[in-house]
Formats: C-alpha cells, structure tokens, sequence
C-alpha cells in the first residue's frame, strides 16, 4: 500500500500488524531467507579501496552463521531466565561477525551493544551495570588499542566469564594467518570466535526460539551527561519496528533485491535494526562498507562510486554525512539506482537539504526516533511529498501525540501548540535497566473511555500540523535559557546553515552570572570558502528574527566534534564555553590558575575543576554565580 497522508495509514491500520506468529528477531530473519535463500544478504567490504571485491553472505549463508553463533552461546552458558537472562557484550567495528554476535546473542540471550570507542572506565561501569557474561571483541593483532581499553574495562567484573576475540583481518585479500591469542586476559579465559562458531550446528538451534516478551537487547541511549541510560528491547519492540518501518517504506527500500548501504556503527539502533533486521527480514541486501564506516578514510571521496558500482538503492545519514557527501565528486557516476536516503538522528538545516536534493536529484526523507522507540518513530512518506523540516508522519500502528505534561492535567495539544512528544505502541522499548532512570519517563493519560494509557515522554519538544506532520521545537535539555527566556538552538542554527560559506554549525548556552546563559555558536565552513567570524555574526544578527537569539560570540572551528553516528556532539562545545568562562573569571578576580579540567562526571554532569596559585576564594566566589558545578582539585 502507498503511504502518502496520515488517512493511509490510519487505512493501514484498519487491520493488525502483520506479524504473523513471528515472536523474535531469529524468527524474521529467517523468514527473510525463505523469500531466495540463495540471494545476496550480506556483503562486507574490508578496506575502501577492496571495494569491487567484497565479501559475501547469501541468505542462507547468513541464516546458518546466526545459527551457530546462537548455539555457541548457548554452550558458553547463555541463558533465557526471565528478567536476569545472560549477557553477551558485543565491543565490535562493522564485521559481518558483528552481526553474526547480534542475531545470535539476542537468540540465546541478551545482547549488550558497547561503543569500542570508548574510554576504559565508562565501558568497565556499562559492563558491570549490564552484567555482562561474555564479551565477543577484536583480537589484540588486528586492534591493539581496543583490547587494552577492554583489558581495563574488565578489571573486577564479578559476571564476567570469558571473551571471544574476532580477527577482522582474516577478510583483507591475502591474509591467511590466524591470529595469536593469549590464554587469559586480565584472568578472563580467551577464545578465538571463529574457531568456536565453527564448532556449532548452523542448521538448527538446539534449544526453544525466544517469546515475544523475552528481553533480546540493551542499547545504551547515548546520554551527554554522566553514564548512558541502558534501555531495554524486548523481541517484539525490534520486530515491529521492522515491520512498521517495511509497511512505510514500500518497494522503494525493505523488499526483495534491494541493496541497503550501512556504513553507521552497528552499536547504534539505525545500523542494527533500521539498516539490518529489517532489510533482512524482507529478503533485502546488506552491503556493509568497511569497519570503521563513514569515518573510514577515503569512504567519503569515493562514496559514490561505491554506490554506483554496487547498485545501491538507499542509506541512512545524519546532516554531518549530508554535508560532507555533497562535497564528494559525482561526476561520471551512475547514480539512477538510488531512490530514497534517510536522515536521523539530528534535525537536518533546511539550507542542506534543499542543496542536497537539488544538487544531487534524490529524496531525502527526513524521520525521528531514539533507541526508546526501538528505532524508527516517524518518517517523511516515501510516496508522497516531504515536507522540509519536519520528521514526518507517525508509524502505522504507534501512537505519537504531542501532549503537554507541565500543566495541573496531563492533557494532548491541540494542532500547532508546543508540547512534548510522546510515543505507546509495540515498538516502545520497556524500560531502562535502572529504576532509577525510569523516574519520570513515563506519564499516564486518561484515554476516552476512562482508563489510564502509559505514554513514553521523549524529552523532545515538537508540534503535529493539521495533516498529522510533526515537527521537533528542540529538546528541554538542549534549550539555552536566557534570563528566564528559552531559546531553540536551531532558530539559530538554520539561518546560519543558510550562509553559503557555511557546512555545518551548532548553537549552545554559555553560561552567564546575570542571564544564566547566553548564546554563543560554532561553525564549520565549507571546502574551499571563507568567511569570518564577524561577517558570520553580521549575517546572524540581520536574519534571526529573535533579539535574544543573536549569539554573543562565533567561533569557526575546522571541524565540529561529532559523537560515533556522525551527530554533533554539543557537550564538547558546552566543555569549551565552560573553560573559558572558568579562565575569565581567574583573570577578573586576579588569580593564578595552575590546572583545569572540565569533564563530564558519571553523577554530577560537566565538572569544572580546577587548581590555583594562592587562595581558592576569590576564584569559587565567582564561579559561584554560574550555573554550572565547580571544585577546586
């Protein structure tokens, strides 16, 4: 059925999601390979410049791969118990034996998702807090630096029993030797993943499938202060959210023959489930471009080329891949196989998204979710007419209203009014592992026959127009306040991305001792074009309609910082406002400072702490002022 208005899908809902007895993500995979199990499911290019020749997986190939790692779990103690099954912690690059250990671990138990990319002691405290039983990570030989960060993490993990080292060189051409483990790590037995899964039966799974309420993965939520929630998907969150997505989607994207280029990290829910699950649930075509994905050197230069030798009809971005791709040669490239690409994550400046479609003939449609929903919560309609800079319709069978939550009664905006999104459906993930993260996440409305409805509050702040499109105002935690007064960072963020020397740019809140703060933005220019911070400033101040929205100060920077998926990571521009604040201060009451450090604490959020020459006083009095934490070292 084509989706182009909000009556299509309310017609779609007229009957149920067709889940059809599929009660785990094992279940729609492998129905996915009964569609031509001989078809491609699974490519993997290992270096850039390899891409002509990558690695492959049919459907029933990968079936098989899932199979076995599933039953090498099982052996290696993975249980289902309920609410306290057994862990399997993936700390993996994009490897098609990453993908092997998700479907597998969320088979036999849980799976745990880790960024490798992060520090040693956030990952011990994500480890200790999921409980995880194994770790299933890159061998010394093709990461050193990744196993040291995991041979700190592990240090004193009370459930930790053993790791399964992954050697991603064995997929670069020419490469025969197997890798070189040592017995233990840190005391933890160490074994090598291919040898094990070779070991196991990829034909049948020897125990029970999961039940649709089983807990099948943790996902961290990417938190910007102090340690990431944990949430919690159970079977059907994922596998109704590939369903619904497929129902939006049409032909264009989650059907048999299409190629899905992943190159977001597969910790992430977009790479996993958007770009994975559901395009193997529907007979679709993987193609998973390099380890490191688009921070992969020369991806980017030649990403159009992979498109167009490899047929690739759709992929999924956040406004910094845009920005960049658009500078990307295209020239002499078939490009006619793509269709659709999708934009997450982050709301993308209309500037680049007019320029991205006009200057490259494709439709981007612009969506929302958050790990919360399991992925997906809306989207622009793939057959009807995006409206720019909004995230689109709801999902066919989740419910998404706008619903003001700050009054004396909770009650649903009405078109047009401001409020925060919330979300219920069979998507909606159930819950943080810690009960204390579950405060306030979840509100009760009064449904029209009386009974109470249990709604997700997003944090988000949006409005639904009268077509049912709805659009994001910001987020409460990212607003930057003013004397009292709030002020979206993106009324300012769009008329900068509006200026043509302008690639990128984000807006945050420097904190003030008289308004609390104030705003402040940083830019990155475009390749080639010049501008300074004055000119830029002038541009701001002549078209932000908003007085108080005109920044205090620009700063260009070479690059914006971005977290792992590619999003502009606002809490390290929030560090640098808070240091130079900090520095200010010392020069105004005249003192020395010896050491600063502004850091993120797992409790408190951004710390600024500090040492002086001298009497701390002076210094403490007026940092006293601001709004963020300081302590002397």
């Amino acid at each position: 059925m084509s989706i182009r208005s909000l009556q299509d899908i309310l017609r779609l809902e007229q009957n149920p999601l067709p889940i059809d007895g599929l009660h785990s993500t094992y279940q729609l995979i492998a129905r996915g390979a009964t569609i031509d199990p001989q078809a491609p499911a699974l490519s993997f290019i290992s270096r850039v410049e390899d891409h002509a020749t990558p690695a492959r997986w049919s459907h029933a190939e990968l079936l098989a791969e899932i199979t076995r790692a599933a039953n090498l779990f099982r052996r290696l103690g993975i249980e289902r118990r309920g609410t306290h099954s057994s862990v399997v912690a993936s700390i993996l690059p994009n490897l098609p034996e990453t993908h092997f250990t998700i479907w597998g671990a969320e088979t036999a138990g849980i799976l745990f998702s880790v960024n490798p990319q992060l520090e040693a002691a956030q990952m011990g405290q994500l480890l200790r807090a999921a409980k995880a039983q194994w770790i299933v990570t890159s061998g010394p030989e093709a990461d050193p630096q990744n196993w040291q960060r995991v041979a700190t993490a592990i240090a004193g993990l009370p459930d930790l029993a053993g790791i399964l080292a992954v050697d991603p060189l064995r997929h670069i051409a020419g490469h025969h030797k197997p890798q070189v483990l040592p017995a233990t790590l840190g005391g933890i037995p160490v074994l090598d993943f291919h040898t094990e899964l070779a070991r196991e039966d990829g034909q049948r799974l020897g125990f029970a499938l999961p039940e649709a309420e089983d807990y099948a993965s943790y996902f961290c939520t990417g938190g910007t202060t102090g340690l990431p929630k944990i949430a919690r998907h159970t079977q059907r969150n994922e596998v109704a959210n590939a369903l619904q997505l497929a129902a939006v989607t049409g032909p264009h994207m989650l059907v048999p023959g299409r190629t899905t280029l992943c190159a977001l990290p597969l910790f992430h829910v977009n790479a996993q489930l958007a770009s994975g699950l559901a395009a193997f649930g529907h007979g679709g075509h993987v193609l998973l471009a390099s380890p490191a994905g688009y921070r992969s050197a020369g991806l980017i230069p030649r990403f159009w080329e992979i498109i167009a030798r490899h047929r690739v009809n759709t992929f999924s971005g956040v406004p910094t891949i845009y920005a960049g791709l658009l500078q990307a040669p295209r020239d002499g490239h078939d490009l006619s196989c793509l269709s659709h690409a999708i934009c997450g994550a982050a709301p993308m400046p209309v500037e680049l998204f007019r320029s991205f479609e006009r200057e490259t003939g494709m439709r981007i449609l612009e969506g929302y979710g958050l790990t919360e929903s399991s992925c997906v919560a809306s989207i622009n309609p793939a057959d009807g007419q995006s409206r720019i800079g909004s995230i689109g319709l709801r999902l066919p069978w989740q419910d998404m209203r706008i619903l003001l939550v700050d009054e004396a009664q909770i009650r649903e905006a009405e078109d047009e009014q401001v409020g925060a999104i919330c979300l219920r459906g069979p998507n909606i993930f159930a819950g943080y592992l810690s009960a204390d993260h579950n405060q306030g996440a979840w509100i009760e409305l009064q449904a029209a026959d009386g009974s109470l409805q249990r709604w997700f509050n997003t944090g988000d702040l949006g409005h639904r127009d009268a077509e049912g499109f709805f659009w994001l105002s910001g987020r409460k935690k990212e607003l930057i306040i003013r004397g009292g007064h709030n002020i979206d960072p993106k009324s300012i963020e769009e008329v900068l991305a509006g200026h043509p020397a302008v690639a990128l740019c984000a807006a945050v809140g420097r904190p003030d001792a008289h308004a609390g703060e104030v705003p402040v933005a940083y830019v990155q220019l475009r390749v080639g074009s010049q501008a300074s911070s004055a000119e830029l400033l002038t541009y701001a101040a002549q078209h932000i309609s908003e007085r108080a929205a005109v920044p205090k100060a620009l700063h260009i920077l070479p690059a914006l910082p971005v977290t792992a998926v590619g999003k502009i990571f606002k809490p390290a521009l929030n560090m640098l406002e808070i240091e130079s604040v900090v520095r200010e201060e010392a020069a105004r009451v005249g003192t020395t400072l010896g050491e600063l450090q502004v850091e993120q604490d797992p409790k408190l959020g951004l710390v600024a702490r500090y040492r002086v020459d001298g009497d701390t006083a002076p210094l403490a009095s007026a940092l006293g002022r601001h709004i963020f934490r300081s302590q002397p070292l």
